[in-house]
């Protein structure tokens, strides 16, 4: 007994507290929705919920609202994934450790929304930041990075953070309208998932403390490009009301029907299905209909390559088309820049994206020489200048494979939309970044590697500290720009005390953030980089 209270007092005094962190319980932290009763639990003072369907459907058909359940349903673990294309059964060693991925357990019925919120029927009216994952518009999951957690932003910001899985893939992006309205949407399921999520926030979220008329969508990657789709979508409008698009500006446009019609004839070859038949495609395992999706992708492919018309920058592959009723336009037109215009965006990407170093098989540390050749081989007589335009855009950096790290694939397009978006006249306005800080983790290799960003916006370097390292600077940095996305998130400005004055871009200033150690307004400085690459 002694010896308890003893370790009691040295609690007390220690400042510590035996309040536990993680409250659980039959009647702990539990919210009415529309189709019932859900219990979450309470983790440093957040309300979460994991796994709540928002709703459900049969294989190519829409979504609806899923079905209402009695009681209370438990909602404290993650719920089903979408299916991948191809089932991870290993991955390499060092990546793995910087990424540290959770891949969850797959199933058809993947439609789940998860929420993070400092409060619950409260009658106080949060933000609300809705998270759209990564991984194109083929892969990924809303638990998929550990960087995805909204418990640290949700405290922060005293927010209410979102997040959602859809269908991806084949079966979200299968075109099966010429077969009659049972499959009228199913070129373009998977965007409608997400509206039918956005749906169920406005519908919802007023319960868990949020603000339903005060709506971000935010992604990064293929998240970034389904925030573009959502843009450009007649029937979300008003369901959101800015946007962050990070490392997902594609410039390239969606199909039309000729082109998806086609894909999914050549997949009703492949699985020797007569079109008459075509319901029974309900019921092919996923592995074989996944594997028809991609023999038919390459076939499709080879014949636009042969009739000279273009294929995409990342090949051709699922994900959103042009179709009348849900996606009438192409994401950078005049009509969908019309459809956002009141809608605020902060755009960006990270300095080093999909770096050559990684794949080239070029040592992150090789000498001047060996990266001068790689440069000569690459651009030929171009080389001098690409050096030299590589120079003006980062004149401070001075490691040899800074050289041929910088990314150039992605931050044009961001660029691009920035320049349309920002010219709308009587916009909303547009707020640029680019992300800058360097990784130390495995000898700085990583440098600003696709998706580093994550950690910082969401305030989450504590648990991603394999890809941040848990620097003291990485703290400070993340401490700024999970300020400036929740301000932005409150405001439709991401200005704060602790950021030098950020102001809107346009054509002629191109005021960019630079999230560094020391963060700095720039104009853009890559201008002639962009613009040889291009012509290469």
């Amino acid at each position: 007994m002694k010896k308890a209270s003893l370790v009691l007092g040295l609690f007390l005094l220690g400042g510590m507290s035996l309040q536990a962190q993680v409250t659980t319980g039959q009647n702990v932290a539990v919210v009415s929705t529309d189709a019932g009763k859900v219990r979450g639990y309470v983790h440093g003072g957040i309300y979460t919920y994991k796994g709540i369907p928002y709703a459900e459907a049969g294989r190519f058909e829409t979504a609806h609202k899923p079905k209402p359940w009695n009681g209370v349903r438990s909602s404290t673990s993650y719920g089903p994934v979408a299916y991948l294309l191809t089932p991870t059964t290993q991955v390499a060693d060092e990546s793995e450790f910087v990424y540290n991925h959770s891949w969850g357990y797959p199933n058809e019925d993947c439609m789940r929304v998860n929420v993070w919120t400092p409060g619950i029927n409260d009658g106080k009216k949060r933000p609300v930041l809705f998270w759209i994952h990564g991984g194109g518009f083929t892969s990924g999951s809303s638990q998929e990075l550990p960087s995805y957690d909204g418990e640290n932003l949700a405290k922060k910001g005293d927010v209410v953070v979102v997040s959602i899985n859809h269908r991806l893939n084949i079966l979200g992006y299968l075109d099966l309208s010429a077969y009659g309205d049972k499959y009228k949407t199913s070129a373009n399921n998977s965007v409608l998932d997400m509206k039918v999520a956005l749906d169920w926030v406005k519908a919802n979220i007023s319960q868990f403390g949020g603000d339903p008329s005060n709506v971000t969508i935010f992604g990064q990657s293929g998240g970034g490009a389904k925030v573009n789709t959502l843009m450009a979508m007649p029937s979300a409008k008003g369901l959101f009301h800015k946007a962050i698009n990070q490392s997902g500006a594609f410039t390239t446009n969606m199909a039309d029907k000729s082109v998806t019609q086609a894909i999914t004839k050549e997949v009703l070859n492949a699985l020797n299905i007569d079109e008459s038949k075509v319901d029974s495609l309900q019921k092919v395992p996923f592995p074989t209909l996944a594997a028809a999706g991609q023999k038919a992708l390459q076939t499709v492919a080879a014949k636009l390559r042969a009739a000279g018309k273009p294929v995409g920058g990342f090949g051709l592959s699922w994900g959103p088309s042009i179709d009348a009723n849900i996606l009438p336009y192409q994401p950078m037109s005049a009509e969908a820049m019309e459809l956002s215009k009141n809608v605020p965006l902060m755009i960006g990407t990270v300095k080093n994206e999909f770096m050559p170093t990684l794949f080239s098989g070029i040592s992150h540390d090789a000498s001047m020489a060996d990266v001068e050749a790689y440069l000569q081989k690459t651009f030929g007589a171009k080389a001098e200048a690409y050096k030299a335009a590589v120079k003006k855009a980062y004149p401070a950096d001075t490691k040899p494979t800074d050289l041929m790290d910088v990314d150039t694939r992605f931050r044009p397009g961001a660029v691009d939309q920035a320049n349309i978006k920002s010219a709308v006249a009587g916009g909303a306005p547009v707020y640029m970044y680019l992300f800058t800080w360097q990784s130390p983790v495995f000898d700085g290799k990583y440098k600003a590697i696709h998706c580093v960003e994550l950690p910082f916006c969401f305030n989450n370097i504590a648990r991603c500290e394999e890809m941040t390292g848990g620097t003291k600077e990485a703290y400070a940095l993340a401490d700024k720009m999970s300020q400036a996305w929740i301000n932005f998130a409150r405001l439709g400005n991401p200005n704060h005390k602790g950021l030098p004055t950020w102001p809107t871009y346009n054509t002629s200033n191109t005021s960019t953030m630079h999230f560094d150690n020391s963060c700095v307004v720039k104009p853009q400085l890559d201008k002639e980089l962009f613009e040889l690459v291009k012509a290469n």
